[in-house]
């Protein structure tokens, strides 16, 4: 079933979360005007999947002849699907600003690997217990919210360190029927106003650590959780032209003893495998977060064109205006089109999903991050200083002053005053104003820091083989990895160290070139080295 944005606004109605939002509470969060822009935004991702102008990329096959899946809720089976799932991203993004319910897509591509491993391993039944559950999801079409960022505490410290033990969310207690929850998610998009939680670790732990590694589904008014949320974009602000319609909350979640039942569990203290899950998930997310912030780069476009336009300037004309447009595309499109090779070149991971490759994924998403505040600083640059020196929008419709504001703030004869003024505060609202400032920080640290980022790139680039090459080429006789210390080109953790090739794409014409050992695109099962996760050649 695919529900309409009518019919989930409705559905929350059947929800008592105990939310909190600017030190009051909130009863009934599908009637608060401080989240309904968040609630709106969802909306989107609902309507979209119905209309039969994006059905193609905003819905995909239920399994076992089921009706449509909401792209949001899709596992990717093929390189068509992580492509698809792009462009559905960009395009809720693009009438949104984010899509938020693309987090639930991502974590299911990590704990359909991280379950399958653990059940390998120890012999669980994870992957059973949550493939029922995503089902279910998937046929009543629920909103899922991401409990995986811990408070941590004192960053130095490993979680059982912590002087509180609270700043992570871990079990507390195993019962024979399930499992009790305490601690804190720091960061939990949209939690107010989802249907469920799924709780994952926001990091790798050690065996010292393994009540942290916990991953499991709850109800998001379960005994015992609290949430703790911002409001959701800029509401009831005349100014606010996107953001007063559209936005998102953010949450701190606190779990004081919350009971998971068993068959909600998808695990309990397996730390390889559930840092399998985690890093999975990132990959998947940071290739999602590249499709929605070029959404959001479409509004910048956008909104940027039309300023020049009211003010007077022609790009054709003007070749200053000409060269920072240029730059402001070349900055989307570049980091977009990370995001499309990293489809292409995805691989068929262990479990039988598609992955996207983690070189390109994480490049795209290290360009986004480092590169939102250049977008920003563009779309000023072209559009003037007036998208910060606007009087207030009430003066538009004062008798005293409309009238001498409208002659002299008017830029082209032939546009309209009002739509050069909607004009300037829209792109003020994108980039100036808290919920701009919240989108740039949510784009650096979102899906991880720039660290982590530089961290998967190298840990999967082949940067080993490269050496190879011009050592070969150098005449020095080097034919492989033992002619060499290992020490000088080694990259602890890199997978396919003997070489492996490119996974077959179902769906993709022609032949994809073989890549380097170990390069992104190679189909790789993961294993057991040090008690770490690594990869190795499928098998």
């Amino acid at each position: 079933m695919l529900m309409s944005a009518a019919e989930y606004h409705q559905s929350l109605y059947a929800l008592s979360p105990r939310v909190f939002v600017n030190g009051e509470r909130i009863e009934t969060v599908a009637d608060a005007p401080i989240l309904r822009p968040g609630i709106e935004a969802i909306g989107v991702t609902y309507d979209l999947a119905r209309m039969p102008d994006h059905a193609a990329v905003m819905t995909a096959a239920g399994a076992d002849g089921r009706g449509p899946v909401n792209r949001m809720l899709h596992v990717d089976e093929t390189a068509e699907d992580l492509l698809a799932k792009l462009e559905a991203v960009r395009l809720v993004c693009r009438i949104s600003g984010c899509a938020q319910r693309y987090l639930a897509h991502d974590a299911f591509g990590g704990l359909l690997e991280g379950t399958r491993h653990a059940d390998a391993e120890h012999g669980t039944r994870y992957g059973e217990r949550f493939d029922a559950w995503m089902q279910q999801v998937q046929r009543a079409d629920l909103a899922i919210g991401i409990a995986m960022t811990d408070a941590k505490g004192d960053r130095s410290l490993r979680p059982g360190q912590q002087v509180s033990r609270d700043t992570y969310v871990h079990i507390k207690e195993r019962r024979p029927d399930g499992i009790v929850l305490s601690g804190t998610k720091a960061i939990v998009t949209g939690a107010p106003y989802v249907h469920e939680l799924l709780v994952m670790p926001c990091r790798t732990h050690r065996a010292e650590d393994a009540d942290c590694a916990v991953i499991c589904a709850l109800a998001v008014d379960a005994p015992g959780v609290t949430i703790i949320a911002r409001k959701a974009g800029r509401p009831g602000q005349g100014d606010a032209i996107f953001s007063n319609r559209y936005g998102q909350t953010t949450a701190v979640v606190q779990f004081e003893d919350v009971f998971v039942p068993w068959e909600r569990v998808f695990m309990a203290g397996e730390t390889v495998s559930a840092g399998l899950a985690t890093t999975t998930y990132a990959t998947h997310h940071r290739h999602s977060c590249i499709a929605a912030r070029a959404g959001f780069g479409d509004l910048l476009i956008g909104a940027a064109a039309l300023m020049i336009e009211a003010n007077g300037l022609d790009a054709d004309r003007h070749p200053h205006i000409r060269e920072q447009m240029v730059e402001l595309i070349k900055i989307v499109e570049g980091f977009y089109a990370c995001g499309i090779a990293a489809s292409v070149q995805g691989r068929r991971g262990a479990a039988g999903n598609m992955m996207p490759d983690p070189v390109f994924s994480n490049i795209g998403k290290l360009l986004l991050a480092t590169q939102i505040y250049d977008m920003h600083r563009i779309a000023h640059t072209v559009s003037g200083g007036l998208i910060v020196a606007l009087p207030g929008p009430d003066e538009d419709h004062n008798p005293e002053t409309a009238a001498s504001l409208a002659a002299v703030l008017g830029g082209r004869e032939d546009i309209p005053h009002a739509q050069r003024m909607q004009t300037a505060r829209f792109i003020e609202d994108l980039t100036v104003s808290d919920q701009a400032g919240w989108y740039s920080v949510i784009s650096l640290h979102g899906g991880g820091s720039p660290e982590a980022m530089k961290r998967e790139i190298w840990r999967n680039y082949p940067v080993g083989e490269k050496a190879e090459v011009v050592a070969a080429l150098m005449g020095r006789g080097v034919h492989g990895p033992s002619a060499a210390p290992q020490t000088a080109r080694s990259q602890p953790g890199r997978c396919c160290p003997t070489g492996c090739q490119i996974a077959d794409l179902p769906g993709i014409d022609g032949p994809l070139r073989e890549r380097p050992a170990g390069g992104a695109g190679a189909q790789v099962s993961a294993g057991r080295e040090n008690g770490r996760v690594v990869a190795g050649p499928a098998r």
